[in-house]
């Protein structure tokens, strides 16, 4: 069963919600998909700085470069 969520919007939040039900869509559609939306950036934003981090560890570096040695010398010509 769905769960009712209920906020008290301040000034700046109308006005997004007033941006994103300019179309015609709900209230609780904008909501849901700014949610979503914000969810995945958030989880965007992780997964660059991991990758980020990783780039710039020097041992995770070098085993990927060994890594790429190895199936250098598997690759069939």
């Amino acid at each position: 069963m769905p769960e009712t969520i209920t906020f008290r919007p301040d000034e700046d939040a109308r006005r997004a919600l007033a941006v994103l039900t300019a179309d015609g869509s709900s209230v609780s559609t904008a909501v849901r998909a700014a949610l979503i939306e914000a969810a995945r950036a958030v989880v965007q934003e992780q997964l660059r700085a991991e990758a980020s981090a990783l780039a710039a560890d020097p041992l995770d570096r070098a085993e990927s470069a060994q890594v790429l040695r190895d199936m250098e010398a598997l690759r069939a010509w």
